[in-house]
C-alpha cells in the first residue's frame, strides 16, 4: 500500500485558511477542531511550574500516574485493571498506533464504522492493514453494532470502536456493547475501543468496553475531558498477556510520554471540580445548537450523547463539505470541519460543529451564520425543517 493511499485531514486546511485570516485581522470562532479552548486545569500547571523549577526530568513512566488511571477504571465502570497493564503514551494517536501495530499482521482486515475519525482509517492504511468501513447510518445512530458485526463476511482480525464518536458524539448503550463484545469473542474479532470521550456525556454516560471485554485494547487521552490536548499524554490498555509485547513497541517508537505532561496530568485526575465546570459549558453550547440550527435548515443531525460534536446533513445545500466550510469561513469567520474527513463516501453532505468553545463564541457564530444559512436556504415564515435530534433518536 503506497504512502500516497493516505489521505489529508482537510479540517487542518480549513484551521491553517483561518489562522491566515485572523492574522490579517479578521475575527474568527474555530469550531473545525476536536479540542477543548480551556487549558489544563490551574492545579495542573501549577504543579508544571513546581517541576520546571525543581526536576530536570528525563525518560520515565510514573507508576503513581498509572494507578490513579487504574483507579478511574474502578471508580467509574467498576473494572478491575492491574496498573501494570497501563502503557501510557504520547496522546491517543500513539497509543492507537501501539495498539494496532501490536496486534495486527499486515494484510489484516480490520473494521470500523463510516463516518468515523479520519486518523483510524489513515493509520491502518500506514500500518499495512485494511479498513473495513461499515456504513452506519440513522438507522444504528451513525454507530457499529453486533448485527454489522454478525454479518461481515469474512470475520474481520479486529475492529475499532468509538463511544462517544468522533464525528457524530453517538454513544453506544451497554446492551450493545456488550452484545458486540459477545460477536467478537465467537468470531475471534479483537476489540480496539477508543475511549477518548469519556467523561463528556449529556446523559448516561459512556461504558468502558472493557466491563464487557475484559480483553480489549483501549485507548484514552487525557486531551478531551482533561482539557490537556497540547500536553501530549495518553494510555493504552493492553490484555495481561501482551503487557511485555506492548512495552517493547512502545519502547522502540515512541520511548515515553513526557514526564512534565505525566506530573502535571497525575495532579489533574484531582480537579474535578474545574474539569465538570468544562463540562457545564459544553451542555449549554450543546443546547444552544440543538435549539438554533434546525431555524437554519440543519435539522438532521446525528444524536450528540457525549463529546463536543455535532454532524449536520448539508446535502440540501452541497455535495461539496469542503468547499462549503471553505466559503463559509470566508464570508463569517467560523471555522467547521468537512463531513468528507470523516465519511469518504457520504460525508460530501455533512459538516461538524464542534462546540468546546466558550457560550459567548457560539452565541456569535450563530449571530455570523443565522444569515448566511438564510442566504443559501430560505425557509418560510415558521418553518425551521425537523427539529434537531430526530435523525437516529
Amino acid at each position: 500500500m503506497a504512502a500516497s493511499d493516505i489521505e489529508p485531514f482537510h479540517a487542518i486546511a480549513i484551521s491553517r485558511l483561518a489562522h491566515q485570516m485572523k492574522a490579517q485581522g479578521q475575527s474568527i470562532i474555530h469550531m473545525e477542531f476536536g479540542q477543548p479552548s480551556t487549558g489544563a486545569p490551574q492545579g495542573a500547571i501549577a504543579k508544571a511550574h513546581h517541576v520546571l523549577d525543581t526536576d530536570g526530568m528525563g525518560y520515565w513512566e510514573s507508576p503513581l500516574l498509572k494507578a490513579a488511571i487504574a483507579r478511574r477504571y474502578a471508580d467509574l465502570d467498576g473494572v478491575s485493571v492491574d496498573p501494570e497493564r497501563i502503557i501510557l503514551t504520547c496522546g491517543a494517536s500513539p497509543a492507537l498506533v501501539l495498539a494496532l501495530a501490536s496486534n495486527f499482521a499486515p494484510g489484516d482486515r480490520v473494521a470500523l464504522a463510516r463516518p468515523g475519525y479520519v486518523a483510524y482509517r489513515n493509520t491502518l492504511k500506514a500500518l499495512n492493514l485494511e479498513p473495513v468501513e461499515i456504513a452506519c447510518g440513522a438507522e444504528s445512530r451513525f454507530q457499529l453494532t453486533a448485527a454489522h458485526l454478525a454479518a461481515l463476511e469474512p470475520a474481520p482480525a479486529g475492529v475499532i470502536i468509538a463511544s462517544p464518536a468522533n464525528p457524530t458524539g453517538t454513544i453506544i448503550p451497554a446492551a450493545e456493547l456488550e452484545a458486540i463484545a459477545e460477536v467478537c469473542r465467537a468470531r475471534g474479532i479483537r476489540v480496539v475501543s477508543d475511549e477518548i470521550y469519556h467523561g463528556l456525556s449529556y446523559g448516561e454516560p459512556a461504558r468502558s468496553m472493557l466491563a464487557f471485554e475484559p480483553d480489549a485494547l483501549i485507548v484514552n487521552s487525557f486531551s478531551k475531558y482533561f482539557s490537556m490536548a497540547a500536553w501530549r499524554l495518553g494510555w493504552v490498555v493492553v490484555p495481561q498477556d501482551q503487557v511485555q509485547r506492548a512495552r517493547a513497541f512502545m519502547g522502540n517508537l515512541f520511548l515515553t510520554p513526557p514526564s512534565l505532561s505525566q506530573h502535571a496530568g497525575l495532579v489533574a485526575m484531582d480537579c474535578l471540580d474545574e474539569l465538570e465546570g468544562h463540562l457545564d459549558v459544553y451542555r449549554a453550547n450543546r443546547a444552544l445548537l440543538l435549539d438554533a440550527l434546525p431555524a437554519l435548515g440543519l435539522g438532521s443531525i446525528a444524536p450528540p450523547d457525549g463529546a463536543f460534536y455535532i454532524y449536520a446533513d448539508i446535502g440540501h445545500l452541497t455535495d461539496d463539505s469542503l468547499g462549503f466550510c471553505e466559503q463559509l469561513l470566508r464570508d463569517t469567520g467560523v471555522a467547521t470541519a468537512p463531513g468528507v474527513d470523516f465519511d469518504p463516501v457520504d460525508g460530501r453532505r455533512f459538516i461538524r460543529f464542534s462546540f468546546a468553545v466558550s457560550t459567548p463564541e457560539v452565541e456569535e457564530a450563530l449571530r455570523r451564520i443565522t444569515p448566511w444559512f438564510a442566504s443559501k436556504n430560505p425557509l418560510p415564515e415558521g418553518e425551521g425543517g425537523a427539529r434537531a435530534g430526530g435523525v437516529g433518536g
